[in-house]
């Protein structure tokens, strides 16, 4: 059985532990770090993640979190866990002139949910401030967060995209984050700026994610719609270091890395082992599709080695937090989407 996790303290603690070889890579990391949109799901562990793993190498680093802080309360806990911050709107050209010149960059700033219908947002906030924040930080190293959105749905046997698929986004949200990455590559090879395209497939904690969704779902009787058939999840304390350690894998052009787990999930297999966690027989609609959102992260896992949470691990802790009525963040993935339109 997994460890059981019961409260978000613990749960953050578990986020921000440095394997040895994150360790390893920042005793030799040269420069601060600083994280550009440290607010989302992701920002705050991968903050204190990369803090912590400095600090156990000896290092001096800062690691320095920038975004707009609508909550003074996530200022309060990053300060206390050693990260530096800095408030900053990226649409406004004085507050990216005043970031400090730092060596390595993780682009984190992005916008999702509520594309509909804010589609205007979603190309400033995806393609346009990209081009901004590429111009200002020329001279760093840049991992830049993107999507596996950016493929198209694949048929189910071939296992997934990976980096030598054509690109093929469905829907103006995925559209706009394949133009991130365009603009992104245009300024490195302007610049000759070394990046790495983090091209991320489902990162989950216990508060989100389609783990959670799942269970939920079985938990409260709901019907499960099977029709996006198959998905892939990784653990978001690894995504955060393979993020951390992608640092030293940028290249120009840039490099693009697939980044999730190692495993071709069936929801309905998913939603099973749910149903015998909790004592739930679980309810399902539709079928399975051909095709799915999938993508294949074999380069990852050769860099980097597999995720150090399996996925039997996560499914235990999800079920613990589920039946413990756990906190949770209220925002949905929406992975049943096939048409693009979040």
């Amino acid at each position: 059985m997994a460890e059981v996790i019961k409260t978000v303290e613990d749960l953050e603690r578990k986020l921000a532990q440095p394997s040895p070889a994150l360790v390893e890579d920042m005793a030799r990391l040269e420069g601060d770090i600083l994280v550009l949109g440290v607010g989302g799901k992701m920002g705050p562990s991968l903050a204190k993640l990369a803090k912590n793993a400095i600090v156990a190498a000896g290092g001096k680093q800062k690691v320095i979190g920038a975004a707009r802080f609508s909550t003074k309360s996530l200022v309060d806990e990053l300060e206390q866990a050693g990260v530096e911050t800095i408030v900053c709107d990226v649409t406004s050209e004085s507050d990216l002139a005043a970031l400090p010149e730092v060596p390595n960059v993780i682009f984190m700033v992005g916008m999702k949910f509520g594309t509909t219908g804010n589609e205007h947002l979603t190309w400033l906030m995806n393609s346009y401030v990209p081009g901004r924040v590429a111009e200002r930080f020329r001279r760093s190293s840049i991992v830049v967060f993107s999507s596996g959105n950016v493929y198209p749905l694949t048929p189910v046997h071939l296992g997934g995209a990976s980096e030598e698929n054509e690109v093929g986004p469905v829907g103006e949200y995925a559209q706009s984050v394949l133009g991130r990455e365009r603009v992104f590559t245009a300024f490195s090879h302007k610049y000759k700026t070394p990046m790495l395209l983090f091209r991320l497939m489902y990162a989950i904690d216990l508060r989100y994610g389609i783990l959670l969704e799942v269970a939920e779902a079985v938990r409260d009787g709901r019907p499960i719609d099977v029709t996006m058939g198959n998905v892939n999840v990784i653990w978001q304390g690894d995504a955060n270091e393979m993020a951390l350690r992608s640092l030293f894998h940028c290249a120009s052009p840039p490099r693009v890395l697939n980044v999730t787990g190692p495993e071709t999930i069936s929801i309905r297999w998913l939603a099973e082992r749910f149903g015998e966690l909790l004592g739930v027989e679980p309810r399902f609609s539709g079928a399975e599709a051909p095709t799915a959102l999938l993508g294949n992260a074999s380069n990852a896992h050769r860099l980097f080695g597999y995720p150090r949470v399996t996925l039997r691990e996560m499914i235990e802790l999800v079920a613990g937090w589920v039946k413990a009525g756990g906190p949770t963040l209220g925002k949905p993935t929406h992975f049943q989407e096939r048409e693009g339109k979040f």
